[in-house]
């Protein structure tokens, strides 16, 4: 199996421990390193030449977001995901976006309107492509949304929000899956050009509770990557 550390280059001109801070930090989010993976300080500092200290850093803060876990005399893992923090992130995301999707409909010239088909038209086209492009797609639909409502910092602050979300969705990303996302992005499109903003925010709700049919199955299919079996919310 590749090491999923490989092929990414350090930029030795800036600072090391943010860049490895933010490698680190996408490819637990990406699954790359499993949930309960133990990271190894040395073999890190070994790959990207440099010493121990900024891995340090970047264990620290990936430590603050709940990524890792550092354990004395036992070494640094991947924190599992806590069923509670995804649940929570959820509903806040909802309440947040539902609104964000009402001014949308409300105040959205035929120039965004465009702009958000021609995103449904990328995603289509990345159905049946990896769950990475997918996803990427995925987010830059959501921002656009809250740019378009003029909530571009809104996006930012959910961007932390949604760590956790964001572990379960990679695990979960099928094609199936992604067909009927693209169908409520669809969904959504739709009220927002018919100018429905009780519509638009009854579909954007219907969407953002996707992850809790998927997150029964993924619990049962990996009971190993989380914290607690309990769904709540």
């Amino acid at each position: 199996m590749a090491n999923p550390l490989q092929g990414q280059a350090l930029e030795h001109r800036t600072a090391v421990g943010p860049q490895l801070y933010r490698i680190l930090r996408d490819r637990i989010i990406r699954g790359d390193f499993a949930p309960g993976a133990r990271l190894s300080e040395t073999e890190i500092a070994s790959i990207y030449a440099v010493s121990r200290q900024p891995v340090r850093e970047a264990f620290i803060k990936l430590a603050e977001e709940m990524l890792v876990e550092v354990r004395p005399q036992r070494g640094t893992f991947v924190s599992l995901i806590s069923v509670p923090a995804v649940t929570t992130a959820r509903f806040i995301r909802e309440a947040v976006e539902a609104d964000i999707v009402r001014r949308v409909a409300l105040t959205a010239d035929d120039a965004a309107i465009a702009t958000l088909d021609a995103q449904i038209r990328t995603q289509n086209a990345l159905v049946a492509a990896g769950g990475e492009a997918f996803m990427a797609a995925d987010e830059q639909f959501h921002r656009t949304l809250a740019e378009i409502a003029g909530q571009g910092a809104v996006a930012d602050y959910l961007e932390n929000l949604k760590i956790h979300m964001n572990r379960v969705r990679y695990i979960s990303v099928r094609q199936p899956s992604r067909s009927r996302l693209v169908a409520q992005h669809t969904e959504v499109v739709e009220a927002i050009r018919a100018r429905d903003p009780s519509r638009a925010e009854a579909a954007m709700r219907a969407h953002l509770q996707e992850i809790l049919v998927d997150l029964p199955g993924v619990v049962a299919a990996h009971p190993d990557f989380f914290t607690s079996a309990e769904l709540v919310g």
